[in-house]
């Protein structure tokens, strides 16, 4: 007897972030019927973000701002960053495209402004939204390519990923993409092929308004503030739960084309953290409740390969203020951890797998007189918020030796440090970590400081991480792929669900480019011929009685 469904469509996207949003316009354009399901009410991981885009090589933005920036010098940078992620022709396409996924963002109404940042931050504020967001500026950048600002921010108050997704979304729906909001998919249906041709979900589509609306305040709270004080996600995720069993029906969705999984990642999923990533338990889980590898383990159960699982990005920004590209980082025994001006994640990557999570900032009296000046100017408030309190719990001390004893550092490996830099610096020679001579500081006299940049659970200072593992994609289509290295028919996988350009390592925006990049990618090749010729063929000998008719015409 043929499956009932609820829903059909040509192609289904599950997830309805940056990455899902992208799919969803591609597949439209390529003039495919869409619908998505989305566990929440949309945005994900990706609204919630800082709504930043790597992209360069000569975008408009870029030219706009003076930014003299080429392919090639944008390609030799994130070939270093991105390793073996994934493979040349790609990373070379991903380059390629990047003016032009720009203007594609532009045309769904994403805001841009070429206003550059002049000094190095971890993430502008609101006056600025073009700058420098990974390494490009540090001796690990300098040894390969021109520095370029790359970091295109969204144009929008705060953390601007909402005026990321909000404007894909609103696009979508002009398009006549169908959302099933509140609707988690639970598992992926095939046929007796193993092609995958649609989705199960649990849905709250028939729950009263009232039931809706409170789960949907309740997911918003879960997502933020709930990010940042996990008992109360834990605590909503539990109300949450009790009202998709009570008022939760099962409902099928056929795809006749294709289905997207982007789903996000799973690092709000703590047993798979501990089983793939034990060692960065200690982090704040960057994402929403919806990051809890749902999309990853169902393509599992038709047969996707995975790879990546281990890699996780820790987050341990140590500017503004950019007079810290001044400071010297060391760890317990007092020696220096990485070059100062290195992005956060290659900092909190260093700290966690090599120096025992243990790190502080050593600043001498001018140096964070400077600092405390700087930030009033040059941090958003939540970066004011983290200074303030890295200031009134650090140590001081007249001396290194007494600094040092007080934090609880070596005393002469600090010292030895210490001297081996000022050295470095008073005799011309290159820094001992590789950083650049216009940033080099030497340590003057005191009293000195030592802040704490360790990583440790803390509601305070927390270390923001996100997984960058997933199923394995063809780099071509976005087909997952199966332990032997062939397309599982009908299924397409983008974003944080699947291996991408960022699954080695991160930069700022890298992640939301790579969203963009695949989830087209993704969408694209569902609606695509070859996959449309191989539904007509399915959907002649398919058994199936149709209970309703989902629209999404382009």
């Amino acid at each position: 007897m043929g499956l009932e469904w609820d829903l059909t469509a040509d192609v289904v996207v599950v997830g309805y972030g940056a990455a899902g949003a992208s799919a969803a316009l591609a597949a439209t354009e390529a003039g495919a019927q869409v619908v998505v399901l989305e566990r929440f009410n949309g945005g994900g991981a990706s609204a919630l973000s800082g709504g930043i885009i790597y992209a360069g090589g000569g975008t408009s933005v870029q030219r706009e701002a003076g930014v003299r920036d080429t392919p090639e010098q944008m390609l030799a940078y994130l070939e270093r960053e991105v390793g073996t992620a994934v493979t040349p022709a790609t990373l070379r396409r991903f380059v390629d495209e990047s003016p032009a996924m720009i203007e594609w963002l532009k045309g769904h109404g994403v805001p841009f402004e070429a206003s550059l940042c002049p000094y190095k931050t971890s993430y502008p504020n609101d006056s600025y939204y073009l700058y420098y967001s990974g390494s490009e500026v540090s001796g690990y950048g300098r040894e390969v390519a021109e520095p370029a600002q790359r970091g295109h921010r969204v144009k929008g108050k705060g953390t601007s990923g909402k005026q990321l997704t909000g404007p894909l979304a609103a696009s979508a729906a002009r398009r006549g993409v169908r959302v099933e909001t509140l609707t988690t998919a639970t598992r992926l249906i095939t046929d007796d092929n193993g092609e995958v041709i649609g989705v199960e979900c649990r849905s709250l589509r028939d729950a009263p308004g009232r039931v809706r609306d409170r789960y949907s305040r309740m997911a918003k709270a879960a997502a933020k503030p709930g990010i940042y004080y996990p008992p109360l996600r834990k605590s909503l995720e539990k109300r949450l739960d009790l009202l998709d069993r009570r008022y939760g029906t099962t409902i099928r969705v056929r795809a006749s084309r294709g289905v997207v999984v982007s789903a996000g990642g799973f690092i709000a999923n703590r047993a798979m953290l501990a089983e793939y990533g034990p060692q960065y338990r200690a982090g704040l889980a960057l994402g929403t409740t919806g990051d809890d590898g749902s999309g990853i383990l169902m393509a599992r159960q038709v047969g996707a390969a995975t790879d990546h699982m281990g890699n996780v990005s820790a987050w341990r920004f140590i500017l503004p203020p950019s007079a810290f590209t001044g400071s010297v980082l060391v760890d317990a025994h007092g020696r220096r951890v990485i070059d100062e001006t290195r992005y956060g994640a290659a900092v909190g990557n260093k700290l966690i797998n090599e120096h025992e999570g243990k790190g502080w900032l050593l600043a001498d009296a001018r140096l964070m007189r400077t600092a405390i000046e700087q930030i009033r100017t040059q941090a958003t408030w939540f970066q004011r918020a983290q200074f303030e309190v890295m200031r009134r719990n650090a140590v001081r001390g007249a001396t290194l030796e007494a600094v040092a004893a007080k934090a609880g550092i070596d005393p002469a490996g600090l010292r030895a440090t210490v001297d081996a830099h000022n050295a470095a610096i008073e005799h011309g020679t290159p820094d001992p970590v590789g950083k650049p001579a216009e940033f080099t500081e030497p340590v003057r006299s005191g009293p000195y400081w030592l802040l704490d940049v360790g990583i440790k659970p803390s509601l305070t200072n927390p270390c923001p991480m996100l997984t960058l593992g997933g199923v394995v994609v063809d780099e071509q289509t976005g087909a997952v792929k199966n332990a032997e290295g062939d397309d599982i028919p009908g299924l397409f996988a983008a974003g944080r669900t699947a291996v991408g350009i960022c699954s080695d390592s991160y930069v700022s925006g890298l992640s939301l480019a790579d969203c963009v990049f695949s989830g087209r990618r993704a969408g694209r090749s569902a609606a695509g011929e070859q996959v449309a010729a191989r539904a007509t063929a399915t959907e002649a000998v398919a058994s199936v009685t149709t209970k309703g008719t989902g629209s999404g015409a382009s």
